[in-house]
């Protein structure tokens, strides 16, 4: 099992993911086409152009799920039943084609769950940060995880 069981994580703990990817164009233009989000911002050269960033910006759904998936293989790959929610999601910094996205997770709280004995409760903070150390996303996110088996 790649990932942690429950009780394997610890409140303060910082986790270093080792992978990283760079952000291609056709990742943005996939994920804004498949999600029907006409933003220009996302697609039209010539309207970004006018714009302060003058050029596209990455869709944020892709920088988020790219940052979560990245922390995937090192903390929940098997061994979450799934996501409770998410509490806060900012953008600090836009992301840009050709930036590589790196990410960090903290484990800022624990709690066994109430109804279900052999699970709990964690909350992450995943951080994105791009090639040049700037936090491009960082989102709190609740997972219920599975306790390691007796």
């Amino acid at each position: 099992m790649a990932g942690r069981w429950y009780d394997q994580f610890t409140v303060g703990e910082v986790i270093e993911h080792e992978t990283r990817r760079t952000v291609t164009e056709s990742d943005s233009i996939l994920v804004t086409t498949l999600t029907m989000n006409p933003a220009a911002i996302h697609l039209d050269y010539d309207y970004c152009e006018g714009t302060e960033f003058g050029k596209p910006l990455v869709n944020s759904i892709f920088t988020l799920g790219l940052v979560i998936g990245l922390s995937v293989g090192d903390t929940t790959l098997g061994t979450t039943v799934g996501n409770l929610g998410f509490k806060q999601t900012t953008f600090p910094k836009p992301v840009f084609y050709g930036d590589t996205i790196r990410a960090t997770t903290e484990v800022v709280e624990m709690r066994e769950s109430k109804s279900r004995p052999t699970q709990g409760i964690v909350t992450f903070i995943h951080r994105g940060l791009n090639q040049r150390g700037e936090v491009v996303c960082e989102c709190h996110r609740l997972a219920l995880m599975m306790k390691e088996p007796a």
